[in-house]
């Protein structure tokens, strides 16, 4: 079979540091060419793959401030649905905007919803929902008004996080700088136990970073260290005594929670969203419902075993269930086409 796969342009494929949708996107494609599938991937030029790479955008339009966003995102859609017939499958991991374009082609469209950033997106996905193939990343970020050919949890690349059986002493909070990602909360919950917070990630929300993240930096009990390299990632996790996933929203995922218990590191999270599909409650981290609730689940850490955190990664999270799983959803709309 042949696959166009087509990449979101806000980053590299795969990103140098942040990019979870390229970076996903990378994963997937790198492995369904090591098992000899034909992989066409659409996404910035200077992007990597050992399959066929077709980009008109030059760089990220988050790393050129030069580019502006919905020009190139026209363009690099385009070029992919104006040769769309040469093609087995699309598999479009670009939001709800390529839909627009399915009418182009006649090659089944498989679309990844990688989240809904607001309820307003939906009528695009609804409109398009009796022609193009739905997989959602989560059971819980499921909308009842689409029909999902498959849930598909994402998987990550094991090989890139070492595990550590013996942590250091401070907590971590490794996300966007958001409100929705609970970067203040973190805060407090270092506070109310006396831990070190590293926090690392991409600043999102300027305004919200001036206002409750830097008053608080120190260089000491609270330490900022900005967006992480997979190197520096790796170190991170690994070193924490627990992860904190204080989220303000319903996360459709969560790669940060996985990439931290793939270290051996547990996850202490708000229960909302996708967290009960990824952490098991008591066994990888705990689920929680307040900062109250956190900063007493904290004490209970040291009895988690951070070997069965790995062990829960590798059986339900690998790059390989997850490309696996892919492969069958193109088997299965294949089959019917």
């Amino acid at each position: 079979m042949h696959i166009a796969m087509l990449s979101p342009i806000a980053w590299r494929t795969p990103p140098r540091h942040y990019g979870p949708w390229e970076g996903v996107v990378s994963l997937l494609t790198e492995g369904l060419v090591k098992r000899g599938v034909d992989v066409t991937l659409f996404a910035t030029k200077e992007s990597q793959t050992a399959g066929h790479l077709v980009g008109v955008c030059p760089r990220g339009y988050e790393e050129d401030e030069t580019i502006l966003p919905k020009v190139w995102e026209c363009l690099h859609i385009s070029e992919l649905f104006e040769q769309g017939d040469k093609f087995d499958l699309i598999h479009n991991h670009f939001d709800y905007l390529p839909l627009t374009y399915t009418g182009m082609t006649s090659t089944p469209v498989l679309a990844t919803i990688h989240g809904f950033s607001s309820p307003k997106i939906l009528p695009v996905y609804k409109k398009y929902n009796d022609r193009v193939y739905y997989v959602s990343i989560s059971d819980a970020d499921r909308s009842p008004e689409l029909d999902y050919i498959s849930t598909i949890h994402h998987g990550i690349d094991l090989s890139q996080f070492t595990f550590r059986p013996e942590p250091d002493d401070y907590l971590l909070f490794f996300s966007r700088i958001h409100p929705d990602k609970g970067a203040k909360e973190a805060i407090e919950i270092s506070r109310r136990v006396g831990k070190k917070l590293i926090m690392a990630g991409i600043v999102q929300d300027a305004s919200y970073f001036d206002r409750e993240v830097r008053p608080h930096l120190n260089g000491n009990n609270v330490i900022f260290v900005g967006s992480a390299d997979p190197a520096k990632r790796d170190k991170l996790l690994g070193g924490a005594f627990a992860l904190l996933h204080p989220i303000n929203f319903n996360e459709p995922f969560g790669l940060s929670v996985v990439e931290a218990m793939a270290c051996g590191t547990p996850v202490v999270a708000f229960n909302r969203g996708s967290m009960p599909e990824v952490i098991a409650h008591g066994h990888t981290g705990f689920l929680v419902s307040s900062i109250a609730e956190t900063v007493s689940r904290l004490d209970e850490i040291r009895g988690i075993d951070r070997a069965e955190c790995r062990k829960w990664v590798e059986q339900k999270f690998s790059a390989e269930r997850m490309v696996e799983d892919y492969v069958r959803v193109y088997e299965k709309i294949l089959a019917v086409r």
